[in-house]
């Protein structure tokens, strides 16, 4: 089917949604089983734990036995509480890393309690719109303590004034009602972490869907269960007979692109920019992060700036935070990226 299109429906009782552009599968969010883990963008009340030498920071309780770690933790004392935010997924077996610079996300507009100012997104350029926007942010944020910024995203500019209006009002009373919680007190869950359904409406807005299909059978009648089964699988098809696999281990993520049959430079080059064009879509889509090691199918090292630049352009899509750390002496690329999501097999186990 072509277009843009958001399906919704439900995977063993959660919520999930699926985005396809084009009839491929761009990105899919699921609810997890455990609602008790903390996720990101959850808030807690907080009380420091213990400082980690060497680690430039301390461990926090969150209440129910959860642990969170806060880097660059100076001044904080053992018994101190505080407000945090729960910044990526947690690893098993380790603390949630949390910030104390909370967030309030919504589709047209981020509160940011403690950074006062008002901002709007420099994607918008019209003079006009920038003008409009500023006017609707000074409107919205009358009365509003001094210490709460604000920041008009990009999908400002194609959301109407009512709109804008009553979603940061929505997020003032919010974050204003959070900003006045004792942070003594025991540690305790203040604000859940934002789900499926709610992600979808507020991020998938470059460009927004086409449409929208909601309900029972929704993804039966898009194929989105096909398209799960192969995410599950380490083998993805790339052109005629190149291919790569993505297998996560314990300590990393490994890439093998192969050529198959061809063994020329021309099918290796070309195997290598289609894997460095889909992989961060993969990754995504398969809640994978940390450290990513590729092994590339043989790359003279005069191309390997074709596939570096190929990268880029990818991960500047993909919106996760991901670092090209470079070449390994063996010819390997490494990237170092953001755990944002749970891994798609946990999710679906």
């Amino acid at each position: 089917m072509k277009g843009r299109i958001a399906v919704l429906d439900k995977i063993k009782g959660r919520q999930a949604a699926a985005l396809i552009v084009d009839g491929r599968l761009e990105d899919l969010l699921i609810d997890p089983l455990d609602d008790t883990t903390p996720r990101p963008g959850a808030i807690y009340r907080a009380i420091a734990d213990r400082p980690l030498k060497g680690q430039n920071g301390l461990i926090v309780k969150l209440g129910e036995g959860q642990k969170g770690f806060l880097r660059h933790a100076k001044g904080i004392a053992p018994g101190q509480g505080m407000l945090v935010q729960v910044a990526t997924q947690v690893e098993p077996g380790k603390a949630a890393p949390v910030v104390q610079k909370l967030l309030f996300k919504g589709q047209s507009a981020i509160l940011t309690p403690g950074a006062k100012g008002l901002n709007i997104a420099r994607s918008i350029r019209d003079e006009d719109q920038r003008n409009r926007l500023g006017e609707l942010a000074h409107e919205a944020m009358e009365g509003a303590t001094e210490q709460i910024g604000l920041i008009l995203r990009s999908a400002a500019k194609d959301i109407d004034d009512d709109a804008i209006l009553e979603e940061i009002t929505s997020l003032r009373q919010t974050c204003e009602a959070l900003m006045a919680e004792p942070e003594t007190g025991p540690p305790e869950l203040l604000l859940a972490a934002p789900s499926a359904d709610y992600l979808a409406w507020r991020d998938w807005t470059n460009p927004a869907p086409d449409q929208v299909f909601d309900g029972d059978g929704a993804f039966e009648d898009h194929n989105v269960h096909e398209m799960l089964d192969a995410l599950q699988q380490p083998y993805v098809k790339l052109t005629a007979q190149a291919s790569m696999f993505i297998e996560p281990t314990s300590a990393l993520v490994a890439v093998d692109v192969n050529t198959g049959g061809d063994f020329s430079f021309a099918a290796g080059l070309k195997a290598n920019l289609a894997t460095a064009r889909d992989l961060p879509r993969q990754l995504r889509l398969r809640g994978l992060g940390g450290q990513i090691v590729i092994d590339f199918a043989p790359l003279g090292k005069k191309d390997r700036r074709q596939v570096e630049q190929a990268m880029q352009r990818a991960l500047k899509v993909d919106g996760i935070d991901t670092n090209l750390v470079g070449w390994t002496p063996l010819g390997h690329m490494e990237l170092q990226r953001k755990r944002e999501r749970i891994p798609l097999t946990q999710l679906l186990a």
